[in-house]
C-alpha cells in the first residue's frame, strides 16, 4: 500500500497577480533553507489541471523553490478576457507571469502534458529565457495521429456538444462525476488501492474546476492540435523528457523519436506508468529531475 500524505503547508503560499485585468492564482513552495544554489522551478500544468496535480513532485523536491499558477480558466484563476485559450497566449501570459515576478533567465521551466506543449512553445520563442526545460509526459504528437487518434476524435465531439448544448445542460456533461471517473481508470496503470482513491479524489475535486465551457473547448483543441514536435529544433537549451513506459497518450516510441528532434535532450523513462507520472511515480520523477539540474547548473 502507498502511504499518501501531503505535508506542504508550511512550505506553501497562495498569491494572486492582476494581468492584463485578469487575476491569476499561483502557489509558491519555499525550499526547506534557501540558498545560492537553490533552484526556481515554474511549473506548468496539464489540461483541465491546476497546481494540486503537480504537488507529490513537489514533495519530493524539498530543496527547490517552486511555483506553479493556475493557468487562466483552470483552477481559480480567471480566464483571458479576450484572448482565445490557445498555446500561443498560454505563451504570453508565462512572459508576463514571469516578468511580473522578476523571474530571470536561470528559471527552470516545466511542463506536464498540455503544459509541455505550452512551455516548449515558450522555450522555443526564446530559449535564453528560461535554463533548462523539462517535459514531464510530453506530447510529442499530433493527439488525432495513430491508434488512439479516434478517442481523441470522439474527446473533440464530447467538447463540441458540451459548448453548444444549453447551458446548464453542456456544463453538467462536462462536469459528470462519472465522465471523470471514466477518464480517470482510463488513465491510471497503478494497482495500488489508496493511490488510485487519491487519484480518483484528485480528478474528482479538480478536473472540473474551469472557467467557463468556451474557454475549455479553446483550450482541448489547443491540447490536440499541438505538439512539442512542432518546435523541438529550436530547442537548442538542455531539455529532459520524463516519459512513462505504459502511456497511451504521449505513447513511448513517439518519445523516442522526438528525442532524435532534440539538439540536447535526455530522455528518462519510468516503468509501470501511464500518463500520470506525477500521482504514480513522483519520487522517481523528482530523483531525475534533480540528477538533470545537477548536471545543468545555472549559466
Amino acid at each position: 500500500m502507498t502511504q499518501i500524505s501531503l505535508s506542504l503547508g508550511p512550505r506553501m503560499r497562495e498569491h494572486t497577480l492582476e494581468l492584463d485585468g485578469a487575476t491569476a492564482h499561483y502557489w509558491e513552495y519555499a525550499p526547506a533553507s534557501m540558498t545560492e544554489a537553490t533552484r526556481t522551478i515554474l511549473v506548468v500544468h496539464g489540461f483541465r489541471g491546476d497546481h494540486h496535480g503537480l504537488e507529490r513532485v513537489v514533495e519530493e523536491l524539498p530543496d527547490a523553490r517552486i511555483i506553479m499558477p493556475d493557468l487562466p480558466g483552470f483552477g481559480v484563476s480567471e480566464p483571458f478576457r479576450s484572448a482565445p485559450h490557445d498555446v500561443e497566449h498560454y505563451g504570453y501570459f508565462l512572459a508576463a507571469f514571469m516578468e511580473a515576478l522578476d523571474l530571470g533567465p536561470d528559471t527552470v521551466l516545466l511542463g506536464h502534458s498540455f503544459g509541455s506543449i505550452v512551455a516548449s512553445h515558450f522555450a522555443a520563442a526564446d530559449p535564453t529565457r528560461i535554463h533548462p526545460l523539462i517535459l514531464v509526459n510530453p506530447i510529442a504528437a499530433p493527439a488525432l495521429e495513430g491508434p488512439k487518434g479516434v478517442l481523441s476524435k470522439l474527446a473533440l465531439f464530447y467538447y463540441l456538444a458540451s459548448a453548444r448544448l444549453p447551458e446548464r445542460m453542456g456544463n453538467a456533461l462536462l462536469r459528470s462525476k462519472l465522465i471523470v471517473k471514466v477518464m480517470s481508470v482510463t488513465m491510471a496503470k497503478t494497482k495500488d488501492p489508496d493511490l488510485l482513491a487519491f487519484i480518483h479524489d484528485q480528478h474528482n475535486r479538480y478536473f472540473s474546476l474551469f472557467a467557463n465551457r468556451e474557454m475549455l473547448l479553446e483550450s482541448f483543441r489547443a491540447s490536440i492540435g499541438g505538439t512539442v514536435r512542432q518546435v523541438a529544433s529550436r530547442l537548442t537549451l538542455p531539455v529532459l523528457l520524463i516519459a512513462g513506459a505504459e502511456d497511451e497518450i504521449a505513447t513511448l516510441p513517439n518519445q523516442h523519436k522526438l528525442m532524435g528532434l532534440l539538439p540536447d535532450a535526455e530522455l528518462v523513462v519510468i516503468d509501470g506508468v501511464g500518463h500520470l507520472i506525477h500521482y504514480e511515480t513522483p519520487a522517481p520523477a523528482a530523483a531525475a529531475i534533480t540528477r538533470f539540474l545537477e548536471r545543468h547548473p545555472p549559466t
